[in-house]
């Protein structure tokens, strides 16, 4: 692989990592703070908009992310099954069923809002579940993509 592709690749690999934890804690504080605020036609708006994010920002991220991940560790010589690596798969797998729940949860969030604003009632308890939820199932995903940042970083032997 030339120099040039490595670099394409590390760039691409950097800027989509940005993007999937930038557009996940960014989206995350917003539809968090909108919720404390309990205003629900906000609510309807900031879930729909989140789910709209995630699926053009962190979804396209989260399969470019191992897409060049992986051709970086090919390019660099790397075995696949160095243990920081394979630590770096397991956070990466964990934050994204996490993930995936969590979109479930905001695409039920969205519609019981919109629900309630066109009804003109107030939220649900199966909306409060659905919120206690999210925000628990952010917590392992934010946690295992920031240990993958240091993973990436640190590349240690962890066995």
């Amino acid at each position: 692989m030339t120099i040039t592709a490595v670099a394409l690749l590390k760039t691409l690999h950097i800027v989509s990592s940005t993007v999937l934890f930038g557009t996940g804690i960014g989206t995350a504080f917003h539809m968090w703070m909108t919720h404390l605020r309990g205003n629900v036609p906000a609510i309807a708006v900031t879930a729909r908009n989140v789910v709209l994010a995630d699926w053009l920002f962190t979804a396209t991220s989260g399969v470019v992310q191992p897409a060049t991940g992986f051709a970086l560790v090919w390019a660099a010589g790397y075995a696949i099954t160095e243990s920081w690596l394979v630590v770096t798969y397991i956070l990466y797998v964990v934050a994204g069923a996490c993930w995936i729940a969590v979109v479930r949860l905001q695409i039920d969030v969205a519609r019981i809002a919109a629900r309630s604003v066109a009804e003109g009632t107030p939220l649900p308890p199966a909306y409060h579940r659905a919120m206690r939820a999210w925000f628990a199932l952010g917590w392992p995903a934010f946690i295992g993509l920031a240990l993958v940042f240091w993973l990436m970083v640190e590349r240690p032997v962890l066995w």
